[in-house]
């Protein structure tokens, strides 16, 4: 990641935090707060009063602090524009699947200079607007030799990579043949660079036995799970997602009450306030891509009041959520899908490091959390132009990122 840097500095407190949204697994909130970051890892919070000395002081003059967004759900490996797509939805055509067969076209025609550049692009641009830690599935390679090229590119520019080869059968292909490409050969292609597997289980993409074929030979391989399920209508994905144990289900917005039960189920032996037990299945909502495809919004508040976990994550991708504004999506979330702030800004954080298996590490395992401010967790910090989170919502669209310090390293 390029940007400015600490230097040779060992240490900076940032003092005089107006407030600490910390969304570790106390939920604290601290008021003139300060933050030590030394390397990559935060080494102390607490009063400002009682801040330590360190090799270089920053006043935050009263802003607001809160972890940098985790972006859970991601498509940045693309090239093309979908903006015609995006008239003819405006105007009344439904969303399909279908228009993914246009972006790996264009993907496929462009050299792997121009796709890094493109990727990296993207990349920058999520961090300047907060997101610290980001994932990137592929899928629009939708060959051997392109999806090994995706998932390349992806591993040098993220922080997770997700195969999604079952993202679309491409024209003219044998839905049954390119299942077994997936499950077979494409699989094998993409293992050295990717930690997770996803399939779109939907009308016009993946059916249920086909789904089931693609999740099952990805755990074989020893993959994470991950399924875009009930996006367009009501749906297995859900269902499949909890029977394979995957980290997270994504889209949601059309799920019934035995869906939220199922979920809520899979968080039973999860033991909120001590962040152990068995980890369940995430609801992952995409409120930009909601908007954008005109479909009802995930019902947060409902799967938040049955004990499911939820993330926030922005989707980016060039025909269904062209942004990776994660703060449009929490203001989405506040003020259409009635979360509070904290709330919105736990999914958009926590969440999202939950749904990548990223929420717990300190310094005595060395795997740093992400998503939540305590000592021993990577310092990954966002700083408003703001004294508040509320002001997110509550000044929609205005752009609050002042600052971002990424593993430790001002990136903002």
């Amino acid at each position: 990641m390029t940007g400015i840097t600490n230097g040779n500095k060992n240490s900076t407190v940032i003092t005089s935090i107006g407030e600490l949204m910390t969304q570790d697994l106390e939920r604290r909130v601290l008021k003139d707060a300060a933050v030590v970051i030394e390397g990559e890892r935060i080494a102390w919070l607490g009063s400002s009063k009682d801040a330590p000395a360190a090799d270089e002081r920053i006043d935050a003059e009263g802003r607001a602090v809160l972890p940098g967004w985790v972006d859970s759900h991601s498509h940045l490996v693309f090239a093309g524009d979908r903006t015609a797509e995006f008239e003819a939805r405006m105007a009344g055509e439904s969303y399909s699947a279908g228009g993914i067969a246009v972006t790996t076209g264009a993907t496929r025609s462009v050299s792997d200079d121009e796709l890094t550049r493109l990727v990296r692009d993207r990349v920058v641009e999520a961090v300047s607007q907060g997101t610290t830690y980001l994932e990137s599935k592929t899928g629009y390679g939708l060959d051997v030799e392109n999806e090994a090229r995706s998932a390349r590119i992806a591993a040098a520019e993220v922080d997770e990579v997700t195969y999604l080869g079952a993202h679309l059968v491409p024209s003219g292909s044998d839905p049954e043949d390119y299942t077994d490409l997936v499950c077979g050969p494409m699989l094998d292609a993409v293992l050295p660079y990717v930690r997770w597997a996803d399939v779109f289980c939907e009308r016009g993409a993946f059916s249920e036995d086909q789904s089931r074929r693609v999740l099952t030979a990805a755990r074989n391989a020893g993959l994470g799970l991950r399924v875009h399920g009930n996006q367009l209508g009501e749906g297995p994905g859900v269902a499949l997602a909890v029977e394979f144990a995957a980290a997270s289900v994504d889209h949601v917005n059309y799920i019934s009450g035995k869906d939220v039960q199922a979920l809520a189920e899979t968080w039973a032996r999860w033991d909120v306030a001590s962040g152990t037990g068995v980890r369940g299945t995430v609801a992952t909502c995409l409120p930009a891509c909601d908007l954008s495809t005109r479909q009802p919004l995930a019902p947060g508040r409902e799967l938040i009041d049955a004990g499911v976990q939820i993330a926030l994550a922005a989707n980016c991708n060039p025909g269904t959520s062209y942004t990776s504004s994660m703060a449009f999506c929490v203001t989405t979330a506040v003020l259409q899908m009635h979360l509070s702030v904290h709330e919105a800004v736990r999914a958009a954080t926590y969440g999202g490091a939950l749904a990548l298996g990223r929420e717990s590490g300190n310094d005595v395992d060395g795997e740093r959390a992400v998503g939540s401010l305590a000592v021993g967790h990577r310092a990954d910090l966002h700083m408003l132009k703001a004294p508040s989170a509320t002001h997110l919502a509550y000044r929609p669209g205005i752009p609050l990122t002042h600052s971002v310090w990424r593993a430790g390293l001002r990136a903002v």
